[in-house]
């Protein structure tokens, strides 16, 4: 299960919004024999990728992370296709969220052993944003963020590059591979003028301030959500947005991403923005830098409220710790996520 899990991360930011998945078929002697993953949205899926490599009868056990589908789609059933290969016991990581799916069902009517379960746990991150997709029917978003020790992303004044390495900003792009999308503020693109290299991008710019020739609009699709028009210019898509107390309302911007096919974002911006998108959020990656401003008068990496008691603050779940030397990365999750 372990290399099913390491072949479906090949593809990270390919499927979507299909999950990753990977396999691996294995003779009566436990000899890997095949192995496959789903490569790209549309393509074959991962059963099918690997089972296509060997000949009917060859094959005793069929691993896989997600319980094979049942039902057709942009392909064929994988359940078919093991069957007609002759496949006979299945062990998968994790059942299928989607409810369209019976693969289990289908596959033991046909006598084919199942075990489930197998590093359930692990299968279920691999595809936390297919799972909410899934059940909640919604974006997954993320937010990414890099401070100091004491928790500053820029000075007063702005300066701000750059706080994490070379390495961690390697990272960073490896990281904004796996979502659909990356979102920032009209803030951000002011004072940094990133480009901010991604296939879709959300821009949040209620006034309409930024400047049409700033490096984040020279690529990619734009989504540019805003107070006063609707309508598409060239490789933007100007969304009218509603407003609340002079902000750009959150919870229309991620509820119209789901409707516009956008499974999952990636929130890089300033502390503003990266506080009120908390309340939404699923995951963070928090970069931190072995340095102190020791001015508390430069920029937080989230600054959103103000709290009068320490209960007040809100609590997360550190999920990891990796380190890009000399910076290190913590990855946590909202409490009950």
């Amino acid at each position: 299960m372990e290399k099913c899990i390491e072949l479906a991360k090949k593809a990270e930011g390919l499927t979507s919004p299909n999950p990753l998945v990977g396999c691996v078929i294995t003779d009566e002697f436990d000899n890997v024999i095949a192995t496959g993953y789903h490569h790209k949205y549309g393509e074959n899926h991962a059963e099918r990728d690997a089972l296509l490599k060997i000949n009917k009868g060859e094959g005793d056990t069929l691993y896989v992370n997600l319980e094979p589908c049942s039902h057709f789609g942009k392909t064929p059933p994988c359940t078919d296709i093991i069957i007609e290969k002759g496949i006979k016991h299945v062990v998968i990581g994790m059942l299928d969220p989607n409810p369209a799916v019976s693969g289990i069902k289908k596959l033991k009517e046909a006598g084919i052993d199942v075990t489930t379960g197998v590093l359930e746990d692990e299968c279920k991150k691999l595809n936390e944003v297919f799972i909410k997709n899934m059940t909640q029917k919604k974006t997954f978003v993320a937010i990414k963020t890099a401070a100091t020790l004491d928790g500053k992303t820029a000075t007063s004044t702005g300066s701000s590059k750059w706080i994490t390495s070379e390495k961690a900003r390697a990272e960073v792009k490896i990281i904004r591979n796996r979502y659909d999308a990356i979102m920032t503020s009209s803030s951000t693109i002011i004072a940094d003028n990133p480009q901010m290299f991604h296939r879709k991008k959300i821009i949040l710019d209620r006034e309409l301030k930024t400047n049409p020739e700033s490096q984040i609009y020279k690529q990619g699709e734009i989504y540019l959500f805003n107070e006063k028009k609707d309508g598409l210019n060239g490789n933007i898509n100007f969304i009218k947005t509603p407003v609340k107390d002079g902000k750009i309302s959150l919870e229309f911007v991620f509820e119209k991403l789901y409707k516009l096919g956008i499974m999952s974002v990636l929130v890089e911006s300033g502390g503003k923005l990266s506080g009120r998108t908390l309340k939404y959020a699923d995951k963070i990656y928090h970069f931190i830098a072995p340095k102190i401003t020791g001015d508390n008068s430069s920029k937080s990496c989230f600054d959103f409220q103000k709290i009068t008691d320490i209960s007040q603050c809100l609590n997360f779940r550190i999920d990891g710790i990796q380190t890009f030397n000399p910076d290190i990365l913590l990855t946590y999750y909202p409490i009950g996520k």
